[in-house]
């Protein structure tokens, strides 16, 4: 079942940021997100999964099928890096973490408190959470944020893995991973605010 954006228009504190996107995936296929910082790609894929409500257009095929990973990592620090993983894979009805933990070079880490953790292997454990979710369609956010060279081909081999498998992945992302992906440039779908419509104060939030 495909990923169909149609004509999706989007906004942030109230002010219109992106009009008019229409984008698909199919099962195996990868699109990036590409655009200038604060062009509206976060709040394209916030929309896309479903955080926030559309301004207009529409959006097929995300029902319950979508795993999103944003700035934050989502961890709980007082919890190990193994019983992080275990704790979603619960929240998403599924149980083995041995595999995130091992796509991810997470396993000498699997006792360690993740409040303890580095940047870098926070990221890691945020990202091996998307595949305890059992979801196609991945919606990632600068998912490479705090990732070392080799945890980015880490990062590009699981979503190689996760595309052999009939996955889907929409990324936003200033870096090349080496994927064979589609690119979307946002910046024509920008929305051009006067100044009487948008302060100072606003355009830090977009």
């Amino acid at each position: 079942m495909e990923l169909n954006v149609t004509e999706l228009s989007v906004a942030r504190g109230g002010l219109p940021v992106l009009e008019g996107v229409s984008l698909s995936l199919a099962p195996g296929q990868a699109l990036v997100l590409r655009g200038p910082n604060g062009s509206g790609k976060t709040t394209l894929l916030r929309t896309i999964a479903g955080l926030q409500p559309a301004l207009a257009g529409n959006v097929t095929g995300a029902e319950d099928r979508i795993a999103y990973a944003g700035h934050a990592d989502g961890l709980k620090a007082m919890l190990s890096v193994s019983e992080n993983l275990t704790f979603w894979a619960a929240v998403f009805g599924t149980r083995h973490v041995d595999a995130a933990l091992a796509a991810f070079a997470l396993e000498p880490l699997a006792d360690r408190l993740a409040g303890t953790l580095s940047a870098g292997q926070k990221r890691r454990l945020g990202l091996a959470r998307l595949l305890v979710t059992g979801r196609p369609i991945w919606v990632l956010d600068e998912p490479t944020v705090s990732l070392d060279a080799d945890a980015v081909t880490l990062f590009a081999d699981a979503v190689r893995a996760h595309l052999a498998g009939g996955g889907m992945a929409l990324i936003a992302t200033h870096i090349d991973l080496g994927l064979e992906a589609a690119v979307l440039d946002v910046t024509p779908h920008r929305v051009v605010l006067d100044a009487a419509r948008l302060g100072a104060s606003d355009e830090a939030f977009l």
